[in-house]
């Protein structure tokens, strides 16, 4: 048996005034995941347990099939993993974003939680100088992709309160900064950025072009390292992840995933959606799981353009997974999962944490000309319609792999 799990990043949303009354997977053309949702198993699932921050480290994690109040550990370390920054037992890690502050008449305000997706070269270049300046014996900072990189500070605070940037779009950042254990020293980590990134060569450049300067860091998502039985030791497959992003790129090494390199692959809305599904398909020949993560329609979500998410969610469907229901029939036995890690409404602009869509379709399910059709399509809607729903998210990994027969409702 060969299984895949294509994760959209983000993919459920609200009803949209402006889609007369529709969420974007409603209004979306997307002829693949609705043929999965009227040939297979569609339902809902809580990926995000009560309690948790709605965030992609703590719904991929249930996805794989770990339970969150036993293995959630912050997604710094998660990402530390896929940079190949190996953390001692009293390191803690902090992801650290390059931002773009606005100074509004005395009150700074969030403006931008990518600097513009500020691109891999231009940060390397920051994040080099940003280290070769507040760096220190116990404190070091290491170059990511895009906006997305990594501070880790040994015998630092875990304990402390930090907030994901992308959660205070247009607000005043102060009532936002670290709070509690250690706070201060972070606070002072990002006043000292904006002092060195206010004129720097690279911020200039981009001033110059048009474009949101970097002019500081943001501290956030803090942990240590965390240990996870492998996906081997749990279900006997081996397999493969395929993701631009360092914190699925590094839940994978973690459940003993090999990593694959998708030439393209940004993390954006520009990925090479195609090539993704393509390489995928070529490592299920030799292995029997992927997990294929796709991040636009998360960043389309956090865009609060309807539009721009209808398009990345279209070309989710036709490009990743179209391409992968055309090659997976060269498998006589498979299974194909189409789920999200957690709602990024474009009301919002920032992630929910309520319950998400999911679909299977197997092998066995295409073979049965006799299948009677409930579903509409795969939206939010026909997936709370169909009267399946998995209340702790983690268990959904166990109906996809073992096929228990019962079903949660």
């Amino acid at each position: 048996m060969k299984y895949i799990i294509l994760q959209g990043d983000g993919m459920p949303d609200y009803p949209v005034e402006k889609l007369e009354g529709r969420t974007p997977l409603e209004a979306a053309a997307t002829p693949n995941m609705d043929y999965i949702a009227r040939k297979g198993l569609l339902g809902m699932v809580r990926v995000i347990p009560e309690g948790f921050p709605p965030g992609s480290d703590v719904g991929n994690l249930s996805i794989l099939g770990y339970d969150p109040s036993r293995y959630y550990a912050g997604r710094a370390p998660l990402e530390a993993a896929s940079m190949g920054v190996e953390l001692g037992p009293e390191d803690v890690a902090f992801r650290c974003n390059l931002v773009t502050l606005q100074d509004s008449g005395g009150i700074v305000q969030m403006e931008d939680y990518s600097a513009g997706h500020i691109s891999t070269e231009e940060a390397r270049e920051i994040i080099a100088q940003i280290n070769a300046s507040l760096g220190s014996e116990q404190i070091r900072f290491y170059p990511g992709v895009s906006y997305r990189h990594l501070m880790v500070w040994r015998l630092g605070s875990e304990r402390v309160k930090t907030t994901p940037p992308h959660d205070i779009m247009g607000k005043e950042i102060s009532p936002y900064l670290p709070q509690g254990d250690d706070g201060e020293i972070l606070n002072g980590l990002i006043q000292s950025s904006q002092l060195i990134l206010k004129d720097f060569s690279t911020n200039r450049a981009r001033i110059a072009a048009d474009k949101p300067p970097a002019n500081s860091i943001w501290l956030w998502g803090q942990g240590k390292a965390l240990r996870l039985p492998t996906l081997r030791d749990r279900y006997g497959i081996e397999g493969a992840v395929i993701s631009a992003v360092d914190l699925v790129r590094g839940l994978g090494i973690y459940a003993g995933l090999k990593v694959v390199n998708v030439p393209g692959a940004t993390g954006y809305l520009d990925t090479n959606y195609s090539g993704k599904a393509e390489y995928a398909l070529r490592e299920l020949r030799q292995r029997d799981f992927i997990y294929l993560h796709v991040e636009a329609p998360d960043e389309a979500g956090h865009s609060g353009e309807p539009g721009i998410k209808i398009k990345a969610l279209e070309d989710f469907d036709l490009k990743v997974v179209g391409k992968v229901l055309d090659g997976i029939s060269e498998f006589v036995e498979y299974k194909v999962m189409v789920i999200s890690d957690h709602p990024t409404p474009l009301s919002l602009r920032t992630h929910s944490g309520e319950p998400v869509p999911f679909a299977i379709l197997s092998s066995n399910d295409e073979a049965r000309s006799d299948k009677k059709v409930f579903a509409r399509g795969f939206d939010e809607r026909a997936a709370e319609g169909s009267g399946v729903f998995f209340d702790r998210g983690w268990e959904l990994m166990e109906e996809f792999i073992v096929s228990r027969p019962a079903i949660r409702t």
